[in-house]
């Protein structure tokens, strides 16, 4: 779906339409942006910056509460539309799924044809737009789904395939961050051609177990099926900092932004967690982990916030400087959740309308 949340609350209230727009916290009560409008992303908005941040950008722009239970009602209508389709869609957010459609209940022979139809039914039915994108594995329809936005459709053909991973900048790729970008740059790795150029070892000796992954999006190949069912075993959100940090009460304050986004997220899934985790990555790319379960499930900012806290507090720094935290919450309470996070990615592809 295309700013989801933001896009439903210029649909809801006309006044908001044309403007720029965040979903999420105040600014006064050091929140976080959980979505903005292609307006203020036009100011650099995104989400999960703090709102304050976000304001000083865009001193007119227009902060809207979360409405969960009315965008969980939207994503319950699209999913409907989906499975018109498929019995092979798997949730990757309220505004976002990954459809297998090499069977489809319509036998309709081209999926950009489904993609096209679906697209259609859900501008008919919720006045909203999506974009989609076509291709032969879930890593290369990701990317090809963040081109072209908003409304757009993009197919990767198979014949595409390794040629357009290999003109794409190294950011670009799906599970890449700008900390693992700039380690790449700083190893001579700019595109997809320079990542396939290294070997398993190589990238494993650097990136540990994520480096089989870079390993196999280089070529263009990505083996994971769409999961109709995939139970959710926990929700977090981890931050990594482009310049590591050494001061305590930064990193407290970095922990309380991450703190929000968690709740907002189990908000979003309508669960709660009874064990929180807390991660902490040092300069040297050591890693170490905390936990603590309660005797009953907790949501709350609040008490995630003093729980991580003190956590993190447990820990002796030893003077060293951190350059990634996350917070996660796992043996959550609802069952039905069943849905996964992935990250968005975009380059050039053949445009089918």
């Amino acid at each position: 779906m295309d700013a989801f949340y933001a896009s439903v609350e210029q649909r809801d209230n006309p006044s908001y339409r044309g403007k720029p727009l965040v979903v999420g916290g105040s600014p006064n009560q050091r929140g976080v942006v959980a979505a903005a409008s292609y307006e203020a992303r036009k100011f650099g908005i995104h989400s999960a910056m703090p709102s304050i941040t976000a304001i000083a950008k865009c001193p007119g722009l227009i902060f809207v509460r979360p409405r969960f239970d009315v965008y969980r009602e939207i994503s319950a209508a699209i999913h409907a539309i989906f499975k018109r389709y498929s019995d092979l869609v798997e949730g990757v957010a309220l505004d976002e799924a990954y459809l297998d459609v090499t069977e489809n209940r319509q036998n309709i022979p081209y999926a950009s044809t489904i993609a096209r139809h679906i697209k259609t039914a859900i501008f008919q039915e919720t006045q909203l737009t999506a974009t989609a994108g076509v291709s032969i594995n879930k890593f290369l329809a990701k990317m090809a789904s963040g081109q072209n936005k908003p409304n757009g459709l993009t197919m990767i053909l198979p014949e595409d395939a390794i040629a357009f991973v290999e003109q794409l900048p190294i950011e670009k790729f799906h599970g890449i961050g700008e900390v693992t970008a700039a380690k790449m740059h700083s190893l001579g790795i700019d595109t997809g051609a320079d990542l396939k150029m290294r070997s398993l070892l190589e990238l494993t000796h650097h990136f540990g177990k994520a480096g089989q992954y870079y390993y196999k999006i280089a070529r263009a190949e990505d083996d994971r099926p769409v999961e109709g069912n995939r139970v959710r075993k926990s929700i977090g959100a981890e931050t990594s900092f482009a310049n590591d940090l050494s001061d305590v009460g930064q990193m407290l304050q970095e922990l309380e932004q991450i703190a929000q986004i968690v709740e907002q997220r189990l908000e979003q899934h309508e669960t709660r967690g009874r064990t929180l985790t807390l991660k902490v990555k040092f300069s040297d790319y050591h890693q170490i982990t905390r936990s603590k379960t309660m005797l009953a499930p907790i949501s709350e900012l609040s008490m995630i916030f003093e729980i991580a806290k003190a956590l993190f507090e447990s820990i002796d720094l030893e003077n060293r400087s951190i350059r990634l935290l996350g917070i996660s919450l796992s043996n959550l309470d609802n069952a039905k959740q069943t849905q996964v996070i992935q990250l968005p990615l975009f380059q050039n592809a053949g445009i089918v309308f």
